[in-house]
């Protein structure tokens, strides 16, 4: 994968997790107050980042919230804010619906392009310096979620270091070698999870899956055998490392934040890729943004 634009912005997530965290405040008075009712949309990787700060969110008692893919926003329910997270700005479904939602809700976009996206909401959040030129997402998304967990009053200094000891360490050959991966999470890395398969099938062209933990249980588990892997993003239920081992597939839960632990998954998506002789840069079937005319 090295000397391709993804190995590149990987590489540079860290740094540009700090600097977000550390301009974190410059954006506070566009993002959600605490306490308001708030939705946030997307598609593709932004729909699974959303969802990860939708239960951190919640979950921080700072109020109820929603992540929704763009397409399937409920458009008669009441939010007090809505933000839309877009890496070009460009994205047919997010733009449809900031156009039915203009002038009835504060609206905030959070994009790398921000003058792609700044007539459709009432606030832009820039992140032009996450921006990427590989077509599978990678630094963006976690950069957006670095700003919006600072927000959340979040210290993300120990995630940081865990991704740069991550970036540090090759690659586990048992993991670039596997034939199948079943991604997990619980409670915001459920988000997490659902990401890291998006990037096997766009940087890979693997079939992998993703579940909450508890459900795993509840059939999906059929599927482990050897040469498969079920990965663990944050704490495993009690038990389901020893249910894997027993099925003879391999249990892989880090101990790292899901954040850096992405990070991790990311690099092993992008060796398999140079493995198959793939660019990760331009995926099969894929372009940057997803423009409907």
């Amino acid at each position: 994968m090295s000397g391709t634009f993804m190995a590149e912005e990987i590489a540079s997530q860290p740094a540009r997790w700090r600097a977000a965290a550390a301009q974190a405040s410059d954006f506070a008075e566009k993002l959600p107050a605490a306490g308001a009712r708030v939705a946030i949309v997307g598609c593709g990787t932004s729909w699974f980042i959303g969802q990860a700060y939708a239960v951190l969110r919640e979950s921080a008692g700072l109020g109820e919230t929603d992540a929704f893919a763009a397409s399937e926003f409920p458009v008669g329910r009441k939010y007090d804010h809505v933000i839309a997270l877009s890496r070009s700005g460009t994205t047919t479904e997010v733009l449809g619906l900031l156009a039915k939602l203009r002038g009835t809700l504060p609206t905030t976009a959070i994009t790398g392009v921000p003058a792609e996206i700044a007539e459709s909401v009432d606030a832009v959040v820039d992140l032009s310096v996450a921006d990427e030129r590989s077509v599978v997402q990678t630094r963006f998304a976690t950069t957006a979620l670095a700003v919006l967990r600072t927000h959340l009053g979040e210290d993300l200094a120990p995630v940081i270091a865990q991704a740069e000891q991550v970036l540090a360490q090759p690659v586990d050959d048992a993991l670039a070698s596997a034939g199948q991966f079943s991604f997990l999470g619980t409670g915001w890395s459920v988000g997490i999870a659902n990401e890291a398969a998006l990037k096997f099938r766009e940087a890979c062209l693997f079939w992998t899956e993703s579940y909450p933990a508890w459900e795993y249980r509840h059939g999906p588990i059929s599927i482990s055998e050897p040469g498969r892997v079920t990965w663990m993003f944050g704490q495993a239920p009690e038990g389901l490392a020893a249910d894997v081992a027993r099925a003879g597939g391999r249990f892989e839960e880090s101990g790292l934040d899901p954040l850096a632990d992405l990070v991790r998954a990311q690099l092993v998506a992008g060796e398999i890729a140079r493995r198959k002789g793939l660019d990760p840069d331009n995926p099969r079937s894929l372009t940057r943004s997803v423009v409907l005319t």
